[in-house]
């Protein structure tokens, strides 16, 4: 979960981990101190109340005390030595990348106090992102660390098309969009949408007016829908996609759907002279809006390859798994084991309070061990505070396990967990909690 704490420099026998682009932290509150991942770090200030919301135990306010009485002294000389401690910084390689995770005013602190950091290599970033004001009068790059660690990306010159804006897809495109993608997009519903399509458009996105139009004006298509059955419609319906397709257009399918579905859209495209990918995602909405989703991809290794600055734009890594199918497979299992781990947690949550146990406490102690992961803890927190906000569905997720389910049986494999988790999540959609997040299983505990 999220903590205060500042870099500082390692002991000089402490060696750095290999393979890691990371920085030594010391954390307030605790005093413990750890290597901790470039892409992890985040400014304090701009992050504050969001880290004040997610963490609500006793140890982590003592922590933000600890941290706002150190800002409060931390002036004049002291800031100058703040910052001076971080010049031994300078020469590692991923250190620039952080700083241009950095307000505008800090990099221009380090530039004044002579850090031989090239000042030219903030000028691609900075013209590929957009630049915003915050409350603090301060400005700050409006993009995920992905996209800042890889401000250097090249947009693609081909034209993407982007079908579903949904909670997903709606993230993806605003992230290709800042960094200057030519985007057209469409969705089913556009008046459940209106207001996103009007602030792409605004962005510079243009309006398809079906899945047909925008294919056959893009070279790249991208599609994100909720279900096989809305995969299929999408290609094989009235004005679809496979009326647009023509030889060497590229059409790359992100919804979560099952592999036979996956293998019959390969097909038809590849039949008309298109070209086809798989790249469904890992993620939610929060880590797609931040352009920190994971995608794996299948199919036409020669699109993945094409799709290269895209993928970048929306995701923080992607892999490629070879043929049509595998990475349906691969992302059913993925949301398997994710489902079915929310719904256990959701049972060690009830029977805390069934057996006269603190929540809150479970809580800390899940978070302080092994299992500790931002995903328990936002998800525990949204429980406790009564927040079931989607920001992935409970449908999606019992959906992806009923999938899962029956690619096992396809395969005669068992997946007992699984079909106990099932049943958990079936109980929450007949409560009324399709539309809620993933987490909304917990009410199938207490009613």
């Amino acid at each position: 979960p999220p903590w205060p704490g500042k870099i500082v420099s390692p002991p000089k026998d402490l060696k750095k981990p290999r393979g890691k682009k990371c920085f030594f932290v010391k954390f307030f509150g605790t005093e413990d101190h750890a290597w901790i991942k470039v892409e992890q770090l985040k400014p304090y200030h701009p992050h504050k109340e969001e880290m004040i919301k997610i963490n609500k135990g006793k140890r982590f306010q003592q922590a933000v005390d600890a941290v706002e009485e150190y800002l409060k002294k931390a002036k004049g000389k002291d800031q100058v030595r703040i910052f001076t401690n971080l010049c031994s910084l300078k020469d590692d390689p991923h250190f620039h990348h952080f700083l241009l995770s950095q307000s505008e005013k800090v990099r221009r602190l380090f530039a004044e106090m002579l850090i031989d950091f090239p000042t030219s290599s903030m000028e691609p970033i900075t013209k590929r992102l957009k630049i915003i004001e915050e409350d603090t009068g301060s400005t700050s790059i409006q993009a995920a660390d992905s996209t800042a660690i890889n401000g250097s990306i090249t947009p693609t010159d081909k034209r993407i098309g982007f079908l579903g804006l949904g909670l997903m897809g709606s993230g993806v495109v605003s992230n290709l969009l800042k960094m200057g993608h030519v985007v057209t997009v469409w969705n089913r519903t556009a008046e459940k949408v209106q207001s996103k399509c009007d602030l792409f458009i605004q962005e510079g996105a243009r309006l398809g007016r079906t899945p047909a139009e925008v294919v056959s004006m893009c070279d790249i298509t991208f599609s994100c829908v909720s279900d096989p059955k809305a995969a299929r419609d999408l290609v094989l319906g009235p004005s679809g996609v496979l009326q647009g397709i023509r030889p060497g257009k590229c059409y790359v399918e992100m919804s979560t759907v099952d592999p036979e579905t996956t293998i019959e859209l390969a097909q038809v495209i590849t039949s008309r002279g298109g070209r086809f990918l798989e790249a469904p995602v890992s993620g939610s909405q929060q880590l797609s809006n931040d352009g920190m989703l994971v995608i794996v991809a299948a199919g036409d290794r020669s699109v993945y390859e094409d799709c290269s600055s895209c993928f970048q734009a929306m995701g923080k890594t992607s892999f490629f798994i070879g043929e049509a199918g595998n990475a349906a497979r691969m992302m059913l299992i993925l949301n398997m084991v994710q489902g079915s781990f929310m719904a256990t947690i959701a049972e060690g949550l009830t029977l805390a309070q069934a057996t006269g146990q603190s929540q809150q406490t479970f809580l800390d102690i899940l978070c302080q061990g092994q299992m500790a992961s931002t995903f328990v803890d936002q998800k525990c927190q949204n429980i406790l505070q009564g927040n079931f906000k989607p920001d992935y569905y409970l449908k999606h997720i019992q959906k992806d396990l009923r999938l899962a389910i029956s690619m096992g049986d396809s395969v005669n494999h068992p997946t007992p967990m699984a079909a106990a988790a099932n049943e958990v999540y079936k109980r929450a959609k007949a409560l009324d909690q399709s539309d809620n997040d993933m987490s909304a299983v917990y009410r199938a505990y207490i009613h």
